[in-house]
This record gives structure tokens, sequence and C-alpha cells, in this order.
């Protein structure tokens, strides 16, 4: 009888042992491939545009949320300007708006997050934004620009 219950141990202890392997196995390789997942996210930076207009056939404007590539909560908005010109549109100009990775990304991409886009087509053409800080924030202060012969000025 005590050969029966010691073969069982014996068994009950392999597989045991068998389904803690696997275990560490498994956590091990789902770790892995969500650690590269992770770093993949936060090593290239990611790009959306959050507002674009055309001001007639001469410009167009477009305000891009551009994600940190430090810190995956923080990202910077390009305004970027072109000019049309043999049938294309050629990028003429870019500035940031507010600080360098002074936006959180997530408020930027989501909805409600353009508060103010505001374009005209004249010579110069006036430029105002105003963008979602949080939504417990609110909206930033607007900033001003004025975009002359596809060059962007602060206003």
């Amino acid at each position: 009888m005590s050969f029966v219950r010691n073969r069982t141990r014996t068994r009950t202890r392999t597989r045991s042992v068998a389904t803690a392997a696997c275990t560490v196995l498994m956590a091990a390789a789902l770790g892995a491939a969500g650690a590269g997942e992770s770093n993949a996210d936060t090593a290239a930076p990611r790009t959306q545009v959050i507002a674009s207009s055309v001001l007639g056939s001469d410009y167009k404007v477009t305000l891009t949320a551009v994600r940190s590539a430090e810190d995956q909560y923080a990202a910077s908005v390009r305004l970027q300007v072109y000019t049309h010109a043999d049938g294309a549109w050629k990028e003429s100009d870019r500035v940031t708006v507010g600080d360098v990775d002074g936006w959180f990304w997530y408020p930027l991409t989501g909805s409600g997050a353009v508060c103010t886009f505001s374009t005209a087509s004249t010579e110069p053409a006036p430029l105002t934004v105003s963008l979602l800080v949080t939504p417990s924030i609110g909206c930033s202060a607007p900033a001003h620009y004025i975009v002359k012969q596809g060059r962007v000025f602060a206003d």
C-alpha cells in the first residue's frame, strides 16, 4: 500500500513541476511579447493630424499631434504650412504650438481636442489655435499666428 501512495505522490509532484514549468514559460513568452510592443510604441513617435484647412488655392495648414519618444503621455503640436506648386502641396514652414512635449497625448488626439482653429484666405492670413489641455482644465489660451508668403509668424 505504501508503494501505491508513493507512486501517486511522485506523479502528482511531476505534474505540478510540469505545470509550473509551462506557466513560467508562458509568462516569459507573454512578457517578452508585451515588452516588445511597449518598446515599439514608445520608441517611434506617432503622429496624428488633428486639424487641417485649405486657404483658397494658396495655402494648406495642418495641426499634427506628435507623440513624445520619452514620455508616452506627452505630445507636441506641429503647425505646418504648405504651398501649392507644380500640382502638389509642398511644406513651406512649420512651427511648434506651445512647448515641445507640453501637451497630453490622449486629450489631444481624442474628440473635442481642437477648441479653436480659425483661418482666413487673406494675405497675410491670420490663424488662431486653441487646444484641449485636459477635460477638467479645458482649453488653452488662444495662440495667434500670421501666415505671410508661406511663412508662419507669431502674432
